[in-house]
C-alpha cells in the first residue's frame, strides 16, 4: 500500500519448506520490484495453507559453519543426516539469517547433492547468500532441512541457545542462593538501617 493506503501491488510466493511442523516456523522470501517498489508504504500478509499429514522429524543437521570464500560470499556448510528407516529424497536445506535485534535479514536454501539420502547416511551440504547487504547485517543463523518424506529436528539459532543457557543458568543461581540475593538488595536499598 502507498502513503495514502492504495494498493500498490498484490504478489504472492511460497515458504522455503514444503511441510511446517506445529511449532515450527518456515522462512519465504518476497520482493517487490521495479517501480511499485518505490511506492510501497506499508504491507498486509494473508497466509493460506493446507492441513496435511505430519513428517516424522529425522531429517538432521549435525554440523553447521558459517563462512566467507575467497570472494566475501557468505557461505553456510555442514552435515546432514537421514535417521528415519527409509531413503530421503529431494534433500533440502533452508537457512534463515539474523540482525542483532533478531530480526530476519535474508533466507537462501540448496538442494542437496545427490538429492536423495540413505538411511543413517549423512551427506555435505553448502547454502549461499548471494546477498552480500543481506549478509553483511547477519550475526545468527538457524538451519531446517527436509526431504518429501521427512521433516528437519529443529535447530534453534545460537542466540537463542545462548540466551536460553543463561537465563537457565541464572535461575538456578537465583534460586540456590536467594537468601544472599535478598539480603543484599534489602541492604541496598535501605542504607541507613541497621
Amino acid at each position: 500500500y502507498s502513503s495514502n493506503n492504495q494498493k500498490v501491488d498484490e504478489i504472492s510466493t511460497t515458504p522455503l519448506l514444503n511441510t511446517i511442523m506445529p511449532g515450527m516456523k518456515a522462512p519465504f522470501d518476497l520482493v517487490i520490484t521495479g517501480e511499485n517498489a518505490k511506492n510501497v508504504d506499508s504491507y498486509l500478509l494473508d497466509v493460506n495453507y493446507m492441513m496435511s499429514y505430519p513428517k516424522n522429524q529425522v531429517i538432521e543437521i549435525t554440523s553447521s559453519e558459517y563462512n566467507r570464500d575467497k570472494f566475501d560470499n557468505a557461505v553456510i556448510s555442514g552435515k546432514v543426516a537421514n535417521r528415519g528407516y527409509i531413503t530421503a529424497n529431494t534433500v533440502v536445506v533452508v537457512a534463515t539469517l539474523y540482525d542483532l535485534d533478531g530480526n530476519v535479514v535474508g533466507v537462501s536454501k540448496a538442494h542437496a547433492a545427490p538429492d536423495y539420502l540413505r538411511t543413517n547416511d549423512e551427506m555435505f551440504f553448502f547454502v549461499t547468500i548471494p546477498d552480500k547487504a543481506q549478509a553483511s547485517k547477519a550475526v545468527d543463523f538457524a538451519l531446517a532441512a527436509e526431504s518429501e518424506e521427512y521433516s528437519a529436528v529443529p535447530e534453534f539459532p545460537l542466540g537463542s541457545i545462548i540466551l536460553l543457557a543463561s537465563s537457565v543458568s541464572a535461575y538456578i543461581l537465583f534460586t540456590k542462593y536467594s537468601s544472599r540475593f535478598v539480603g543484599n538488595i534489602i541492604a541496598a536499598t535501605s542504607p541507613g538501617a541497621q
